[in-house]
């Protein structure tokens, strides 16, 4: 999906980027890399028509998308894997927006099983939270 990311999937006025057919916002991390590339684009390729986000010198002069290997490469050796990247984020979209498996399968395109095993691990993490809150103030409390 990284790999198809056009341009025209990126609104960056209104902090929002679409990915699969599905809008979502930008977070600081994401929009702040997206100017970057945009920039290291326009200055590498400044009169390329390719619409796509990712680029290389190969495919500046077409029309499609970078290679499997190349976005393979790019990662490779980087503690943060696109795999990684790809579970935080969805465990990040759990607990942001609550542990609704349906919210998750629809934002991310992912199966039942997914979304469920996403949302119940955000659930015990919003709870463990809770407690440890829950934990905090009932000292607070008692020093009162």
């Amino acid at each position: 999906m990284i790999r198809a990311l056009r341009l025209e999937d990126l609104d960056l006025g209104n902090r929002r980027i679409t990915i699969a057919g599905h809008s979502r916002p930008l977070e600081d991390l994401t929009h702040h890399a997206i100017l970057d590339r945009l920039d290291h684009r326009r200055t590498r390729w400044p009169n390329t028509a390719n619409p796509h986000l990712l680029i290389t010198q190969k495919t500046a002069v077409k029309f499609g998308p970078v290679g499997k290997l190349w976005a393979t490469q790019a990662t490779r050796n980087m503690t943060a894997t696109l795999e990684r990247l790809r579970v935080d984020r969805q465990l990040e979209e759990a607990l942001t927006h609550g542990p609704d498996p349906l919210h998750l399968a629809l934002v991310f395109g992912i199966d039942e099983k997914n979304a469920i095993r996403y949302a119940a691990t955000a659930r015990g993490l919003l709870e463990t939270g809770a407690e440890s809150q829950a934990a905090v103030q009932a000292s607070t409390d008692d020093q009162r």
